[in-house]
């Protein structure tokens, strides 16, 4: 296994980890994400750690608190050498300050996940998502006070605009704050939108980027290929597949399955592996329902494409750029050349 950086941090975090959405009794709005949990929940962490990954990723939302408390209880053994990574910000109570990124919420939200956790600190505490009507000043400011008091040892944040990530760091330089040194994205051969904007501001800015939905959905797996059943799965159960099965999207697994072919590898692997290569990321997030999934999703990591099997993979999911990006690749791509760091440039 790679360990990287994470960010302008020395937190070495391994190039695959593990996200726990699955662990839980499968109800509520997760309960198309998986039910794993007990013994099937120890034997994929343990196989995690078999494989050298470090990082446990979850969030306080997940399956109402449930995946914090299994993820807990299984490391529980082991917690100095792993790093646990929650979020906070959803929904997790009726009051009305049950949910944001206020300074009550933060710290509320910490304490209850620190419980579920059964741990008395966390290693990566993310802001789940933007929060446009709390001054940064005021979430900035509880993060630091978590992070000061050794409840937290470093933050993160999830899902944020480049702006609102960019505004957030530059509050913490101006007021000598804790600063994020991470940043949870969605990004994977379907979805490159992350290349406009977040991977840039990530290399230049110091924010490593943990991959989520690396397989989108797990179209990018090729179970859905030939009229695969999608019933009891995530995109079945949001009724995702119709939009998402596409001739755009189809003839970007068609080459993904082409290069698996070749190297006698999975489609998951191969398009992991794409990422992996990627300018910015740090690391992964892997989940899985079955051993046998997490078993083929942590053989990416033994293994990388070669630069030709990139470039393949890169024009089969090319997509036109949109203002501005358009103007800043025709009109200034040739003075700013480093790769991985303009939309356009592979």
């Amino acid at each position: 296994m790679e360990y990287r950086l994470l960010g302008r941090s020395g937190l070495k975090v391994s190039a695959f980890s593990f996200g726990a959405m699955t662990f839980g009794d499968g109800s509520g709005i997760y309960k198309t994400v998986g039910n794993t949990k007990g013994e099937d929940a120890r034997a994929q962490i343990a196989r995690c750690l078999d494989m050298g990954v470090n990082l446990f990723d979850t969030a306080d939302v997940y399956t109402s608190g449930q995946s914090e408390e299994l993820l807990g209880e299984v490391l529980k053994p082991i917690r100095q050498q792993v790093l646990i990574a929650t979020k906070c910000l959803a929904r997790m109570g009726p009051g009305v300050n049950d949910l944001g990124a206020s300074r009550k919420h933060i710290i509320e939200a910490c304490d209850a996940s620190l419980k579920r956790l059964g741990t008395d600190y966390i290693d990566l505490y993310q802001i789940h998502n933007q929060d446009l009507i709390v001054p940064p000043e005021e979430t900035l400011r509880a993060l630091d006070d978590l992070v000061r008091s050794g409840k937290v040892r470093y933050i993160g944040s999830s899902n944020h605009a480049g702006w609102t990530k960019m505004r957030a760091l530059a509050t913490s330089d101006k007021l000598g704050l804790t600063r994020y040194i991470s940043q949870q994205i969605r990004y994977s051969l379907l979805d490159r939108n992350a290349e406009n904007e977040l991977l840039p501001l990530g290399v230049n800015e110091g924010l490593g980027a943990l991959i989520w939905g690396p397989l989108a959905s797990g179209f990018l797996s090729g179970k859905f290929r030939s009229g695969g059943d999608a019933s009891g799965t995530r995109l079945g159960g949001r009724g995702s597949l119709p939009a998402m099965d596409n001739e755009f999207t189809r003839g970007v697994v068609d080459v993904v399955a082409a290069i698996a072919g070749e190297r006698g590898k999975s489609l998951s692997q191969v398009s992991l592996n794409w990422l992996a290569r990627k300018a910015g990321v740090a690391s992964i997030i892997v989940g899985a329902r079955t051993m046998a999934q997490l078993e083929d999703n942590l053989g990416a990591s033994t293994w990388s494409l070669s630069d030709a099997e990139m470039a393949r993979l890169d024009q089969a999911s090319a997509l036109p750029l949109v203002y501005p990006y358009d103007m800043h690749r025709s009109f200034m791509g040739d003075r700013n050349p480093a790769a991985g760091l303009l939309p356009g440039i592979a």
